[in-house]
């Protein structure tokens, strides 16, 4: 896998810039030398584990490479023209095996499996506190589950590699396992590190039992729905969300009060707020690669020194209720030219679109080192208001029902947990639970992973706005193709 890893870099700088995909892999912990032996051993292994996932630009989530592979949704739309081809082909359909984008998380998770596998088949041996060496080999099971579980939505079938490797000649003509193969591992893998992660949350960037169980309900709703069609998921789903919901405060999670207190804004910094259940935090050491770079210009429009890269679909925003939810997530006006008092609106942006002002942090730049949120528990209590209504053939549970209510609630800016008939609903559907969801994190990597595990594609498409990129062609698969840089070196993958 380490060979594989360094030809990707190499072709990958076919189509980025190279400076950017430098990497020194001459410091990688690795078991020969007796380094994963020790319990500093291991602390340094988990650093370089959760590295991959949280390198700006190069691999991993935090750039706007990622909100380019998830733009098939409705929530996100680019640039018409200039230089966002990359990012309109995610948004038409029409993916590229050479799209660089695809290259950057491709690698990124399976570097961060790499590291996972180091420390899972060493750290039965090291030496140190028991409590500490077990919770660090949970965190490595956990972020192992985790990148295959970005690779079986986006990939469906890809290689299943479960043991640390040094060179290895068949390590190039892997063959791609199947997305049941690739679930089945998810779910013992985070089933290990529940039974080895201790219940408290931990400093910010770092993952816990809680976090496990409430990717674990994810997982399973993924799984009632397309490829699988699972439908006994539903059920074992709602069991899971519930029983975080029931015990969120041994975990150190809740819902926060204000919707706006969950970004980070010019006013507000709640990063390691409650509702945080996954997030990786970032150094801004001043090198490219230690920012969360997918907030901040990517996010701005070109009127504030921003790069338009994503913002929103004109249907998504027309569709969206007029609440205090809305006003948080979208930047619709700005002053333009600076300086000059005047006030435009978002129909005369270049981009004639609303962005994502919660996307847009505090600092004008990508250079910013606020969290990146990947999993919040407003999601657990969607997804067990879903499974819930789905398990029991659409009976809505008063509690599922007051689950989405709360977040409802908080949308209009009233108390989370006082019943008000204005906004309340009194019976839901799945449709409108996935809706409501959808408003809830707009821009946040959640929406794509609904519509392909419901096949809502057709949908979505025929309810674009007119004046929205529309498809190329007939869409004929809900996966991406794997990276070109991998199939040159290894033809047996499929995919895409």
């Amino acid at each position: 896998m380490k060979n594989i890893s360094i030809i990707l870099i190499i072709l990958l700088s076919l189509f980025s810039c190279s400076d950017f995909l430098e990497e020194d892999l001459s410091a990688q912990l690795t078991p020969e030398g007796g380094s994963l032996t020790t319990l500093n051993g291991l602390n340094a292994a988990l650093v370089g584990t959760y590295s991959p996932l949280s390198t700006s630009w190069r691999r991993g989530l935090s750039s706007p490479h990622t909100h380019a592979i998830l733009m098939g949704a409705d929530d996100l739309t680019t640039f018409p023209a200039s230089n966002k081809a990359p990012f309109r082909e995610f948004d038409q359909y029409n993916v590229s095996d050479a799209n660089g984008r695809l290259a950057v998380v491709w690698l990124g998770t399976y570097k961060c499996i790499q590291g996972a596998n180091n420390i899972i088949d060493n750290y039965q041996d090291a030496s140190g506190d028991e409590g500490e060496i077990n919770q660090i080999a949970g965190e490595a099971y956990f972020l192992r589950a985790y990148s295959y579980f970005w690779i079986v939505r986006l990939w469906g079938q890809a290689p299943l590699v479960l043991e640390s490797q040094a060179y290895d000649v068949a390590s190039l003509s892997i063959s791609a396992s199947s997305e049941q193969m690739i679930y089945d591992q998810i779910l013992l893998d985070l089933e290990q590190a529940i039974s080895l992660m201790g219940d408290s949350k931990l400093a910010p960037g770092r993952v816990s039992k809680g976090t496990a169980l409430a990717t674990q309900a994810e997982v399973y709703l993924q799984m009632a729905g397309w490829p699988l069609n699972q439908a006994d998921k539903y059920a074992m789903a709602a069991t899971a969300a519930k029983n975080l919901i029931d015990n969120e405060g041994t975990y150190g999670f809740g819902l926060m009060d204000n919707y706006a207190d969950l970004f980070v804004t010019p006013t507000s910094n709640n990063d390691g707020n409650r509702e945080e259940v996954l997030s990786f935090t970032f150094a801004g050491t001043g090198d490219f690669f230690t920012f969360n770079a997918s907030r901040g210009n990517p996010a701005m429009p070109g009127e504030d020194t921003g790069w338009n890269d994503y913002y929103s679909e004109l249907g998504f925003f027309n569709n969206f209720p007029n609440q205090v939810r809305k006003d948080v997530t979208f930047q619709t006006e700005t002053e333009f030219p600076k300086g000059s008092g005047t006030i435009i609106q978002f129909p005369d942006f270049l981009t004639q679109r609303p962005h994502f002002k919660k996307n847009q942090s505090d600092v004008g730049s990508w250079r910013n080192t606020n969290n990146l949120t990947l999993e919040r528990m407003a999601e657990v209590y969607f997804i067990y208001a879903e499974a819930q209504v789905m398990a029991t053939g659409n009976t809505m549970d008063p509690d599922a029902l007051e689950a989405v209510n709360k977040i409802v609630r908080r949308a209009y800016g009233l108390p989370l947990n006082t019943p008000d008939p204005s906004v309340d609903y009194t019976a839901l559907t799945q449709a409108q639970i996935v809706q409501e969801k959808a408003w809830e994190f707009a821009a946040e990597y959640s929406r794509w992973f609904d519509i392909v595990r419901l096949q809502m594609i057709p949908q979505i498409v025929a309810e674009k706005d007119p004046a929205d990129l529309q498809p190329i062609g007939a869409l004929t698969n809900y996966y991406l193709p794997i990276p070109a840089s991998e199939t040159l070196v290894n033809p047996n993958l499929t995919g895409g």
